[in-house]
């Protein structure tokens, strides 16, 4: 039936037409909130043809792969800018994910900590692949919670059956930890001040702020079998990790000390102090910064101590053991050449590597290294 329009109540006046008009309008629908696109995956900072390390940075919580390595004032990253003239022959990437508890739109990533990690070593196994590099060994560079995520990445890569993910932990050759919480921290309460100072409400994630809490069942996973991980690698013929631990000096305003040195600590490892705070360790103006060239100094020592490590066995590949009487090859391993370095060679942390070539018990022809 039609409905009789010339019996509908007309407006008597401005007033009621205005309203009339104002609920026969359709209203508009409410806005979904934006969420900005998150720069994640890797990329790269510097290459070149002589490159025979990868040095990957990995930021943290709130962070961003360029922005967190950048001054306000910097044109570019320092990993971009300041490091390759100081640690020769190394491709310099940088991971994102992302990892802020919240944004301006009040929205948040779900990932949680295992998804990150397994995005990291899926992306690096990928990117390496690629060019034929999957057998050039790795440093990683890590800010706050991204050192948990790389070491859930190597932890989980020595659990799955996949060769290409394992050969990220076999590469695996230096970590460098910048304020990363290895003890539980205040991170947890600070993401949640951090949230309250924008000004606006938010979602937050809670699986990453729990992670976080010194009582965290997940830190705790994540830890344990991070040095389950480091303490089998002799057992499983791979050569020691390098590790150095920085931690802040300087506390955020308001806050405090985000992650204590006490936190920042792995026992066994050496410990550094950046005179920053914890958002601002990262950041370099220069060459000069003693913050730079403590991080740089560590780098530069390992990419050394690996060039040298591979040199010595190219050159024990090409040369077989001479008789010192009659100058005649001799094999004195029934196959497999062997090495033994002493005095004067490479040290991985206080071990003096012996056995196939420079690995821990790997033979070269045989299992092979790792390079």
């Amino acid at each position: 039936m039609k409905w009789p329009w010339h019996l509908a109540k007309q407006p008597t006046s401005n007033k009621d037409a205005a309203a009339e008009s104002a609920f026969s309008t359709p209203l508009s629908q409410p806005r979904a909130p934006s969420r900005k696109i998150f720069p994640s995956g890797l990329k790269f900072f510097h290459k070149s043809e002589s490159d025979a390390v990868d040095v990957i940075f990995v930021h943290g919580l709130t962070g961003d792969r360029e922005k967190t390595w950048k001054t306000k004032k910097a044109v570019a990253p320092w990993p971009q800018t300041l490091l390759p003239s100081h640690v020769h022959n190394t491709r310099i990437l940088t991971f994102g994910y992302d990892a802020y508890v919240s944004d301006w739109q009040g929205m948040v990533s779900k990932n949680r900590i295992g998804n990150h990690s397994m995005n990291l070593l899926a992306a690096i196994a990928t990117y390496r692949e690629e060019d034929d590099t999957n057998d050039r060994p790795i440093i990683f560079v890590c800010h706050s919670l991204g050192g948990l995520v790389c070491e859930d990445a190597l932890t989980t890569a020595q659990q799955r059956p996949e060769n290409h993910l394992k050969q990220v932990l076999h590469c695996t050759r230096g970590i460098v930890f910048l304020g990363t919480p290895h003890h539980g921290s205040g991170l947890a309460h600070w993401t949640e001040s951090l949230a309250k100072a924008i000004g606006v409400l938010k979602q937050t994630n809670p699986d990453i702020l729990a992670v976080l809490k010194s009582d965290s069942e997940v830190l705790e996973r994540v830890q344990h079998g991070f040095h389950t991980m480091i303490r089998s690698r002799a057992q499983d013929r791979l050569p020691p990790i390098e590790i150095t631990c920085f931690f802040e000096e300087l506390p955020l305003p308001g806050i405090g000390l985000v992650v204590p040195a006490h936190s920042a600590t792995l026992p066994g490892y050496i410990l550094i102090g950046i005179r920053s705070n914890h958002m601002d360790m990262t950041k370099f103006e220069n060459a000069d910064d003693p913050g730079f060239k403590a991080v740089a100094g560590e780098l530069r020592r390992w990419v050394k101590a690996l060039a040298r490590s591979e040199n010595v066995r190219l050159s024990h590949v090409e040369s077989p053991h001479r008789d010192r009487t009659s100058g005649k090859g001799v094999d004195r391993t029934g196959g497999h050449q062997a090495l033994q370095i002493t005095q004067g060679s490479p040290q991985f942390g206080s071990t003096t590597v012996s056995g196939g070539s420079i690995f821990q018990g790997n033979h070269v022809g045989g299992h092979g290294g790792i390079f």
